[in-house]
Order: structure tokens, then C-alpha cells, then sequence
């Protein structure tokens, strides 16, 4: 099969890869229908995070499974799935809990920008669809699997009510995911902080109320004055560094809360700051096993479309120019194509 490896900074390749096999009695091997790049394949493409030898990417996919381990009996060859980048049994203590991303059992997917996936686990991570959805639900699916489910993890990390007040700081895919969560979970404000006019659109289009466009302690300002010198309800931190943590944890009021979900990087918490601030903060991989059936259904029955955060598709032979796009912010995220 092919799929891409990267090599080193701003070097990713499309190459042929040794066929995924079945290695467990409780694995899948998958035969990719969409995959994409995400915002957290930029760090080590940016050279954020040590690369290593060359190795596979990717960690988001839907497809049709191929081949399944002896163990594995809530799917079968043939059907469509959706799973999650954090693989899970779901039947363990952590999981039963809630948090499948902490299953005992773990395995973070990383081989997805491929023609086939092994899933390990595959008998508590994926979920399987009613037939095969239409080729107009693939991207909303897609996102179901990593960027919409982490945006739901958000919004219930930040504790977000009907009627409250939330801020999204983050316009990537999943900010504007976020946008969406804080939406379906009821919040009667919605603050998008974007200096980026096509991704302020679309977060106006998912039910944002207002765009604020200054950063750091400008945008910090800006929040506690459309919310009457007290700050939001709910922070929602989907970037993952120093500004944007900092950024959110000062944007909430006494009492509220901030869900980060942006993977940290370079982030202290001052203890002492947070502890007179009275703000709740919890944060994550997201538990995205525990939305699949939820936010499949949003999906299938039209009441989200977290589809429209792929605003570039491609071949998945062009799997390099679509990280480029990315990190030179042509595109908000690219969905590739087998």
C-alpha cells in the first residue's frame, strides 16, 4: 500500500508501505475511505516536536473494514466505520468512567494518511454505521473521528450551559468545532477569537455571536468588555500554547471554566494565579469514543456539518501539498482522498 512518512521538518513523503495485518485477535484492518491532516501534524512539521527516524502519519479515518481478529465481534468485514485516534476497549475502569482516552489499553492511532489502517482494538473502538453513508456525510464523519469530538470535549471540559456565555480561543478545525459544541450545548453567547476572515465566516456560520480579533492581554480586554467587566462562563483552549492558555484562563470569570484541548506545548500553569482566580480547568485527550454514536447521528440526520472545517481536498498522493496548505494557512484543514 502507500501512505505518507515524514522524513523531517516540511518533509513529508508519499511512499509504499508494507500492507497493515492483523498482529492481535483485536484488531481491524480498515481499507481507508477519507483521512486528512490535522492541526497537531503541524508541530513536528514545524519542527515543534522531534521527528526521529521517518515514519507514518496520521490519526484521523472512517473506511469499510477488511479483515477482523478473532475477538473482534461488534464489527465485520464489509461494514463502514468511525473510530477514534485514541484507541480504547471500552470495557475498562477509565473507560467505563468515561474517559475511553485513557483506556488501560491505549494505543494513539498514527498511521492514518494511508490506503489501510490496523485498528487495535478495534472491538471497543469503532463504531459501525447503518450501510454505507453517502460520499456527502464523509467529511462530517471524518471529523467526527478526531476534530468534532475534541471540540465536544471542550465544551463539556469548560462546562458549558444553556443561556451561558462561551469563548472559543482558536480558529482551527477544532476551535471551530468548538464553536459548533458550545452551540448544541446551549450557550446564548458564543465569542470567537480569529484574525482570519474565512475562518471568522465559518464560525459565524456554526453560531458564533461575535469574532474578536486581538490576542494576549488585548484580547483578554476585549472579552471582559463584551461581557461587562466580568469575563465568560466557559473558555474553550483549542491551540496549545503559552498565549493561548494564559489567554483563556484569563478571559473566564470567578467560578467559570476553561476546557483545553490543544496539545500543550511550552505551557505553564502559575499556580498562584490560579488559585485566586477561582476558575476551573480541566483538559485532555479527548474521550471521542464516548460521542461516536452521538455525534454520528448529528451528522447523519443534518444537524451538524463539522464537514465544512475541509475547505482543500486532495488526493492522497498529494498528502505533501496538503501540509503545506496548512501550515501556510491556505487552508483551515485537507481532506485527502485514497
Amino acid at each position: 500500500m502507500r501512505g505518507a512518512v515524514i522524513h523531517a521538518p516540511g518533509d513529508v513523503r508519499f511512499e509504499t508501505l508494507e500492507d497493515p495485518r492483523i498482529l492481535t485477535p483485536t484488531d481491524a484492518i480498515i481499507r481507508t475511505t477519507v483521512t486528512c491532516v490535522c492541526g497537531s501534524d503541524l508541530w513536528p512539521y514545524r519542527g515543534l516536536e522531534p521527528i526521529g527516524a521517518p515514519h507514518p502519519m496520521g490519526h484521523e479515518y472512517v473506511g469499510v473494514v477488511e479483515e477482523v481478529g478473532s475477538e473482534v465481534t461488534n464489527v465485520k468485514p464489509g461494514q463502514f466505520v468511525v473510530g477514534s485516534f485514541a484507541t480504547s476497549d471500552n470495557t475498562c475502569a477509565n473507560c467505563r468512567n468515561g474517559y475511553q482516552s485513557s483506556c488501560l489499553h491505549r494505543e494513539f492511532m498514527s498511521t492514518c494518511q494511508a490506503e489501510y489502517v490496523r485498528i487495535p482494538n478495534a472491538h471497543g473502538t469503532l463504531v459501525a454505521t447503518d450501510g454505507h453513508p453517502a460520499d456527502e456525510f464523509l467529511p462530517g464523519l471524518l471529523a467526527v473521528s478526531d476534530v468534532m469530538g475534541t471540540g465536544w470535549w471542550a465544551a463539556e471540559a469548560a462546562e458549558v450551559k444553556p443561556g451561558s456565555t462561551a469563548v472559543v480561543v482558536g480558529d482551527g478545525a477544532v476551535g471551530l468545532c468548538g464553536v459548533i459544541a458550545a452551540k448544541e450545548f446551549g450557550a446564548e453567547r458564543i465569542i470567537a477569537m480569529s484574525r482570519h476572515e474565512p475562518r471568522q465566516k465559518l464560525a459565524l456560520e456554526f453560531g458564533a455571536t461575535d469574532i474578536v480579533t486581538e490576542r494576549g492581554e488585548e484580547g483578554v480586554a476585549r472579552i471582559n468588555e463584551l461581557t461587562g467587566g466580568i469575563g465568560a462562563d466557559s473558555v474553550l483552549e483549542c491551540v496549545g500554547t503559552a498565549q493561548a492558555m494564559q489567554q483563556a484562563l484569563r478571559s473566564a470569570r470567578p467560578g467559570g471554566n476553561v476546557g483545553f484541548v490543544g496539545v500543550p506545548h511550552e505551557v505553564a500553569v502559575d499556580g498562584q494565579e490560579l488559585f485566586f482566580s477561582h476558575v476551573g480547568l480541566r483538559g485532555g485527550p479527548a474521550p471521542v469514543r464516548r460521542y461516536l454514536p452521538d455525534l454520528i447521528d448529528r451528522v447523519l440526520t443534518g444537524r451538524i456539518d463539522p464537514g465544512k472545517v475541509f475547505d482543500l481536498t486532495l488526493p492522497l498522493d498529494q498528502v505533501a501539498e496538503g501540509y503545506q496548505a496548512m501550515d501556510e494557512r491556505r487552508a483551515v484543514k485537507t481532506l485527502l482522498k485514497p
